[in-house]
């Protein structure tokens, strides 16, 4: 490998590494090759998506249970959560129903 290509090779990767990303090499059977790589390449990506795979991958392979308080967050995360809304009912008497 000439100087010019290992100073490619060494700038790509601490351009991954200022995205916080590393390149590394994984053994694994070669039917599960694409597999692999749309599970990298989708784990890559800073969504929602992707940390939603990342608990369900990390649940799935320590086989612990999900974390406690769940529905909790996701209600904390609420864009509704400081928002000045009003959800008293007015109270009004009970009408008459005639049999």
């Amino acid at each position: 490998m000439t100087k010019a290509q290992r100073r490619a090779i060494q700038n790509y990767r601490s351009r991954l590494g200022e995205r916080g990303l590393a390149r590394f090499e994984v053994l694994g059977r070669d039917t599960d090759r694409d597999l692999i790589r749309s599970l990298a390449r989708r784990l890559a990506e800073d969504t929602p998506e992707a940390l939603a795979l990342r608990m369900t991958v990390s649940q799935s392979i320590t086989h612990e249970p999900p974390p406690k308080g769940g529905i909790l967050s996701a209600l904390r995360r609420s864009p509704l959560v400081n928002s000045d809304l009003d959800l008293a009912r007015p109270h009004e008497e009970a009408r008459e129903v005639n049999f």
